[in-house]
């Protein structure tokens, strides 16, 4: 909170219900302007991506109910997502600021929102306020942070993206991301233009011509068109590319990629106008890249990319014993911290370096979400495979600021981070950047080298955290120890014009 802010900031001991109404004390808007428009924002699910476009602060589930009812008629026989956090195979959208996300969070879904810091700035932080996965982003000219076959399904609802246009660039990048037989949901302009031209104020032929460059750039792709129904259509890209070769032998725009390109480099990575590489298959019932387990089987099965030899240096061997080593970890955790244990004091958590997302399957049954951040200059590439196991996360330099707002995050949890940047960029600016992403109270646990530790301890307590290294798991005799850190609410005092404009 700024100096001398007239607005105190609301640091309550439970993070709120998803669904619940929630404190806008702590955002830097004073003022809170109420949007006609609903279901209006860019989902990348299965963990889902969601982006601009006008939208609707109303965040009852009452409204939530009201905008699932269009959808709830127009699902598929065959719209099942059993296979991720999904209770039953029913699907559902929804309006507002995550409040899709924050209803499927309901329903064991966990999404990814993904929208630009534009006039509506706050929908982000609104969604992390209400304890909804949400990221700052955009569709423009980079690869978005995810691997490729990482979601389930996305969604686009009235989010004034140009997908037709650009030689189809921004659906081309969906379809890296969506997993083979994922999902692509388009409600809104300019979908059954025929019916709603009217309420949307365009022109006849404006919208039938963006439809049809939309149906062509996903026919291009080999998607398939499942249902289309008042304003919402329904994609379904292919289990495979057997058939999508043999069709695009004539027509080949966009190209496939080159074998050679990386589907999975995701930072700082150009978008490219071609298709990315399915898998290969042998025939054409069979799912590319192998099929994934049912939730909640699958967090714990092997994931393809494991199973397959796809991930340098990962046996199924060596997974299911960092499995096991997390388990003990966090049992650790919780004797140290515990406030860990009880339901409610933590919500929004992020781990700086997942690995195989260890940490955030042994809370699997605890009632937050992780953000699993695979840094950028990791050795190996694991992200992929933390999506196959039904978790979410993202791609990150450290010696970079987030693309989050302040006060993002419960809980902060840091293994080897700072050996791993050691030599890359000062200690000090990471510690900054995970104090302005650290909601005031919350916790960071650090696993480390004992001499980087130390240091990082110094300045901790430079920065007003109260701090305490402990013996590794293991017992006294390892180098490695842990640092339990806790960020103190406090605010700096206002500077004389400040407290002239409040008289």
């Amino acid at each position: 909170m700024a100096a001398g802010s007239n607005v105190p900031y609301s640091a309550t001991s439970k993070p709120p219900k998803p669904n619940a109404v929630f404190s806008i004390l702590s955002l830097k808007r004073t003022k809170l302007v109420i949007i006609v428009f609903l279901c209006t924002f860019f989902y990348i699910l299965g963990v889902w991506q969601h982006g601009g476009g006008p939208g609707a602060a109303t965040i009852s589930r009452t409204t939530s109910i009201s905008c699932l009812q269009p959808i709830n008629t127009t699902t598929p026989a065959g719209l099942d997502f059993s296979s991720h956090h999904m209770a039953d195979g029913e699907f559902a959208t929804s309006e507002g600021v995550a409040s899709w996300g924050a209803y499927l969070l309901s329903r064991n879904i966990l999404t990814m929102s993904f929208a630009p810091r534009d006039t509506h700035e706050a929908q982000v932080q609104f969604a992390l306020e209400r304890g909804v996965p949400a990221m700052i982003g955009v569709l423009a000219s980079q690869r978005v942070p995810y691997p490729s076959r990482a979601f389930d399904m996305a969604h686009c609802s009235r989010c004034l993206i140009p997908w037709g246009q650009f030689d189809g660039i921004f659906l081309i990048e969906v379809d890296r991301v969506l997993r083979p037989g994922g999902y692509w949901i388009l409600s809104g302009p300019p979908i059954n233009w025929k019916t709603h031209w009217r309420g949307w104020e365009r022109t006849k032929e404006d919208l039938n011509d963006e439809q049809n460059v939309i149906e062509k750039v996903a026919n291009s792709l080999c998607w398939k068109k499942v249902v289309e129904r008042k304003d919402i259509s329904i994609w379904q890209k292919p289990l495979n590319h057997l058939a999508c070769k043999t069709t695009r032998k004539m027509a080949q725009s966009p190209p496939f990629c080159p074998a050679s390109q990386d589907p999975d480099s995701a930072w700082y990575t150009k978008m490219e106008t071609c298709l990315t590489h399915l898998p290969e298959v042998s025939s054409i019932q069979e799912t590319a890249g192998g099929e994934l387990a049912k939730w909640p089987e699958r967090l714990t099965a092997i994931p393809p990319r494991i199973s397959r030899g796809l991930v340098k240096g990962v046996t199924p061997e060596g997974f299911l014993e960092d499995s096991e080593l997390w388990k003990k970890r966090v049992s650790y955790y919780r004797t140290v911290n515990n406030q860990l244990g009880q339901p409610g004091r933590y919500r929004n958590l992020l781990d700086m370096n997942a690995y195989l997302g260890g940490f955030a399957a042994a809370l699997v049954d605890d009632p937050v979400w992780v953000m699993n951040v695979v840094p950028a200059e990791a050795e190996i590439n694991t992200l992929g495979l933390i999506y196959e196991r039904g978790l979410i996360g993202t791609y990150q330099n450290w010696c970079e600021a987030m693309s989050t707002y302040p006060r993002t995050y419960d809980l902060i949890h840091a293994d080897s981070v700072f050996s791993l940047y050691e030599d890359r960029c000062e200690m000090e600016d990471i510690l900054l950047e995970m104090d302005r992403i650290l909601r005031p109270e919350g916790s960071v646990i650090f696993r480390d080298d004992v001499d980087v530790l130390v240091r990082m301890k110094r300045i901790a307590d430079g920065m007003k955290w109260e701090s305490q290294i402990v013996d590794h798991e293991d017992g006294p005799h390892q180098r490695e120890k842990l640092l339990f850190a806790v960020k103190s609410y406090w605010t700096a005092p206002a500077s004389e014009q400040d407290k002239s404009q409040t008289r």
